[in-house]
């Protein structure tokens, strides 16, 4: 068994207990309708770094899906704390997942009253490879195929994963999605900015994207600095004409692309703007755990 697994500890339903002993019921909606939705939160210095916003969107998946919330927000901040401090990790990054419940007959219509159920586990949270600073990443445009609620952040993430594998299959890191209007929604699990004359851009929130809280305080540091922030659709015609274009996520911060279907974004190297918010992201990370 992998060591880092073995020495895990994950939260399943009140209990904390070694990751190869959890187990979850073949019945649970979760495996057997993907119904849940899950949260991604990074952890710096063995902080829970935007917590707050990270739980609002939690709490709204839930809302929307008509999942009952199983725990007051002391006490996801309590278990989610613990969960940390029972790994050595100084950085980190904790999945957890709610699930409607174990529902013995399989039907498509949820019973009323279900239990849902709560996993939560953590990993250590990697920094960004050289490589990709200096060199930057490969990435493809697709079709988006997902559902029209992706601002859900929902367990249901096959057509995510076909459009990764779909990436791969084209020699290239990972894809940013088309919508059926045609505009740019975002990347199989990022947000997607482009930078065009200095200015940053990045699409609207909307039921096609998933309102990112790396994306929040990218344009947080962007208006910190005076950096023109617009939120406006993007077309594929605006990518292939951009200075520099990047994904973000919780765990990734901010990626640079450097190849756009195998074409050269820019100068073929991480742009001016990109190598500057690093330096801001990475002095914001810095302000948040001396302050915490």
């Amino acid at each position: 068994m992998n060591d880092t697994v073995s020495q895990q500890i994950v939260y399943l339903n009140g209990s904390y207990l070694p990751m190869s002993e959890s187990q979850i019921s073949t019945q649970d909606r979760g495996f057997l309708f993907g119904d849940g939705v899950y949260e991604v939160i990074p952890v710096y210095q063995r902080k829970l770094f935007r917590f707050d916003a990270h739980l609002e969107r939690l709490k709204n998946s839930l809302k929307a899906t008509s999942i009952s919330n199983p725990l007051t927000d002391s006490e996801w901040q309590k278990m989610l704390e613990t969960l940390i401090e029972k790994h050595n990790w100084q950085d980190q990054f904790v999945y957890l997942q709610v699930t409607r419940g174990v529902q013995m007959t399989r039907d498509h219509m949820p019973a009323e009253c279900l239990t849902p159920t709560i996993y939560a586990y953590t990993n250590p949270l990697k920094p960004v490879s050289d490589t990709i600073i200096e060199n930057g990443i490969k990435v493809i445009t697709l079709d988006d195929i997902r559902w029209l609620r992706c601002d859900i952040k929902a367990i249901t993430l096959l057509p995510n994963v076909m459009m990764k594998l779909a990436a791969k299959s084209q020699d290239a890191d990972d894809a940013i999605l088309i919508t059926r209007e045609g505009t740019i929604s975002e990347g199989t699990a990022s947000n997607t900015f482009m930078v065009k004359d200095g200015n940053l851009i990045t699409p609207p929130n909307s039921h096609e994207i998933l309102p990112g809280i790396t994306r929040m305080v990218l344009e947080s540091i962007a208006n910190e600095h005076n950096i023109p922030m617009i939120e406006k659709d993007i077309t594929l015609d605006d990518l292939n004409s951009a200075d520099e274009i990047w994904l973000s996520s919780s765990t990734k911060e901010a990626l640079p692309i450097t190849k756009l279907n195998g074409q050269t974004v820019g100068n073929g190297k991480p742009g001016e703007l990109w190598l500057q918010m690093r330096e801001y992201y990475q002095q914001h990370k810095q302000k948040f755990i001396e302050s915490h």
